[in-house]
């Protein structure tokens, strides 16, 4: 079964333990700015781009 998108404001959960909300919507990926990390990873301005494969909408 295909994932849903996630629209503007949605929290969605990362593959790689990533929760964030969305905060702009790509054709193949969403932008998030991060509120959970999980990951070991460190970002810039606490913001990634993660595809839409790869994350489950937390909050539907």
């Amino acid at each position: 079964m295909r994932n849903k998108i996630a629209n503007l404001g949605d929290e969605i959960i990362s593959i790689s333990e990533i929760k964030g909300i969305v905060q702009k919507i790509y054709q193949n990926s969403v932008l998030i700015n991060i509120t959970e990390n999980n990951s070991g990873k460190e970002f810039l301005n606490n913001k990634t781009i993660i595809s839409h494969k790869k994350y489950l909408i937390a909050n539907k």
